[in-house]
């Protein structure tokens, strides 16, 4: 038998224990539990699809992915938006094969099938557009509106943000959120707090890399832990706008070390398995930009505005840091960086990672022309960052194949019942300096989907986990 085949029956219950924080290695490896992860998870979660400022105009595409699924983010000629499965209904084939453009139509290269970018099969006068030879193929029993492309069984546009879920049955997006929505309005927000004030920039980078896609959903969680082993080369050299001194995501002078000695909390949603890292405004300080002094002032405005708006509108001030949407959005919710990365499964061993990177729509030129070097340089397959990343990925997964190494667990033990109640409705917050909380919720609420369980329980509260605050003076 090689790594990944199995003899016995996938029971999820022996695989993930978040009580005790110990994790089988199995689910990082297994073909069986990856066709589950398909079937029961992709095939029910709300996924992201793309942003509405990459189809401007009537007629736009963007060709995305939800799960294993081709689909299309397209814009009608009455601007409405739509995700529609990239896949013909005749016999399958793929109905666009580009990257994003403008089109009026999409016809298939096989036979010729034709769909509006609404989805619908084209009816059109004559005989050989819509459906070629429609009257002499199917003696005018085709019924051009039963068989236009799939649609998912919701969609959400969330100020500019599209998500997706092929089941009709999932629960509202609003409710698979909950407060974990506040991160979501910093990413989507200019950085001076106008509602839906942010774009991103064109170009999806997209690449692929030999790893579960757990691990990278994973690791923007809330894993303060690996920073400064993993990233301690890219803190020396000081790719961040202070340079030397200054951390890479954008503070000032002699801010390493203080940062090291600030509480970051770690915000978690164990009903729901998101997860992020968190301080407040007053403790994350406006960038100092080394050698564009007129950029500090710029974004120090910026952060000041984004602080009173949201004060004004009953907000936290916080959901900084990076973050994951359950199962496989993870996002930087506040420049330096400001992304978005999608962990699409390939197979138990390979995942396909995009990056999308985010700016305001009425960013200075100078500022926007800043950001996506730095955007550059930090994230992607060439980014310094994501570089250290990627490595710990590809090899964890690797290592973890072997015959012995597969059935041995993961400990993720660390800041057991270290929690309280956080200031977001539905989270806990640790107060340890550092925790797997948010990573044992995660798998918690993974194993409960894969295994199959309803949304009816599902969205109810386990009622297995007992939280205790520890007092740590």
């Amino acid at each position: 038998m090689t790594p990944g085949e199995r003899n016995d029956p996938l029971d999820l219950s022996t695989l993930v224990d978040a009580e005790q924080g110990i994790i089988s290695r199995r689910i990082f490896v297994d073909d069986d539990v990856f066709k589950a992860e398909l079937a029961h998870l992709f095939r029910r979660a709300w996924l992201f699809v793309g942003h509405e400022s990459q189809i401007p105009e009537p007629g736009d595409f963007f060709s995305s992915r939800m799960g294993t699924d081709s689909v299309l983010l397209t814009r009608d000629t009455e601007g409405e938006v739509h995700v529609l499965l990239n896949s013909c209904r005749h016999r399958g084939m793929k109905v666009c094969r580009y990257d994003s453009g403008n089109t009026l139509d999409f016809t298939c290269p096989y036979h010729g099938w034709s769909y509006s970018v609404d989805g619908e099969l084209v009816d059109t006068p004559g005989d050989l557009f819509g459906v070629p030879h429609l009257r002499n193929a199917y003696g005018g029993k085709l019924r051009r509106e039963d068989w236009g492309l799939v649609r998912p069984g919701r969609t959400e546009n969330y100020r500019g943000l599209i998500f997706a879920t092929w089941d009709p049955d999932a629960p509202s997006f609003e409710d698979y959120v909950g407060s974990f929505r506040f991160w979501l309005n910093n990413l989507a927000d200019s950085l001076g707090g106008i509602e839906a004030g942010a774009e991103t920039i064109a170009g999806v980078q997209k690449w692929r890399v030999p790893a579960n896609w757990k691990f990278v959903a994973e690791n923007f969680l809330g894993d303060s832990y690996h920073a400064d082993t993993t990233h301690a080369s890219v803190e020396a050299v000081g790719i961040g706008p202070a340079g030397a001194g200054g951390t890479r995501h954008g503070t000032g002078p002699g801010a390493l070390a203080a940062r090291r000695a600030t509480f970051q909390r770690s915000v978690s949603w164990p009903e729901l398995g998101h997860g992020a890292c968190d301080s407040p405004d007053e403790d994350r300080p406006s960038p100092t930009f080394a050698d564009h002094p007129e950029l500090t002032e710029y974004f120090a405005e910026l952060s000041r505005s984004r602080r009173e708006t949201r004060l004004a509108a009953g907000h936290p001030v916080g959901a900084n840091g990076p973050a994951t949407m359950f199962p496989n959005m993870s996002l930087h919710a506040l420049g330096f960086p400001k992304t978005i990365m999608v962990a699409h499964p390939v197979s138990a061993h390979e995942t396909e990672i995009w990056r999308w990177y985010v700016v305001d729509k009425d960013a200075r030129g100078d500022a926007r022309e800043w950001l996506r070097h730095y955007y550059l340089r930090y994230s992607g397959p060439g980014g310094l960052t994501e570089q250290d990343d990627l490595e710990n990925w590809d090899y964890a997964t690797q290592a973890s194949r072997g015959t012995r190494a597969s059935e041995l667990p993961y400990n993720y033990a660390q800041g057991l019942g270290m929690t309280r109640p956080a200031s977001v409705e539905g989270a806990l917050e640790s107060t340890h300096w550092s925790t797997e909380e948010n990573a044992r919720n995660f798998y918690a609420r993974w194993a409960r989907l894969v295994q199959g369980e309803s949304w009816e329980s599902l969205m109810k509260p386990a009622g297995t986990r007992h939280q205790t605050e520890v007092n740590h003076g």
